[in-house]
C-alpha cells in the first residue's frame, strides 16, 4: 500500500501520472472518492502516462464508458450514473475491461463485488479546500516485477 498527500489538482494529476507509469496491460484501477474528490484528476495524469492529453480526458459521467487509442489501450468508465449494481452488466461493461488494455473506473465502489479481487485500488479522501490523501492499495513494486 502506498499513501501520498497531495495539496492541489496539479499534484494529484503527478500521483495518476505515476501510477499510470506502473500499470501494465489487463491492470484495472477502482477509484473510490466523494463528488468532487478528484477522481478525474487522477484519470487525467494516468491517461497522461499513456501519451493521452489532458484536454482528451473529460469526465465520462454522460458517456459512462470512454475507449482511447494508446499503446496499451485505455478504457475510462465513470459509474456515477449507475443506481443499482446489476445495471453493470447492461453497460457491457466486462467485454471493455481488462485484455490487453489499461482500464480505469471512476465510482468503482458502485459495482463492489462484482470487479476483480486483484483491482488495484486508490482511494482519495479530502483534508481541506485543496488537499487530498491518496491510498493506492495492490501495486507495490515487487508485484510489478513478477507481472
Amino acid at each position: 500500500m502506498r499513501k501520498y498527500m497531495s495539496r492541489g489538482p496539479e499534484e494529484t494529476r503527478d500521483i495518476g501520472f505515476m501510477l499510470g507509469r506502473l500499470l501494465k496491460p489487463g491492470d484495472i484501477v477502482g477509484l473510490y472518492g466523494e463528488l468532487g474528490a478528484g477522481k478525474t484528476t487522477m484519470v487525467k495524469g494516468i491517461a497522461g502516462a499513456l501519451g493521452i492529453g489532458d484536454r482528451e480526458i473529460a469526465s465520462a459521467s454522460y458517456m459512462i464508458i470512454s475507449e482511447y487509442r494508446s499503446s496499451p489501450p485505455f478504457t475510462h468508465v465513470d459509474l456515477y450514473r449507475i443506481e443499482a449494481a446489476d445495471e453493470v452488466e447492461d453497460i457491457g461493461l466486462w467485454e471493455q475491461i481488462g485484455g490487453g488494455g489499461i482500464s480505469v473506473i471512476e465510482w468503482a465502489g458502485k459495482a463492489e463485488g462484482l470487479l476483480p479481487d486483484d483491482m488495484i485500488k486508490v482511494r482519495i479522501v479530502t483534508a481541506g479546500e485543496t488537499g487530498r490523501e491518496i491510498t493506492i492499495e495492490g501495486i507495490d513494486e515487487k508485484d510489478r516485477n513478477n507481472r
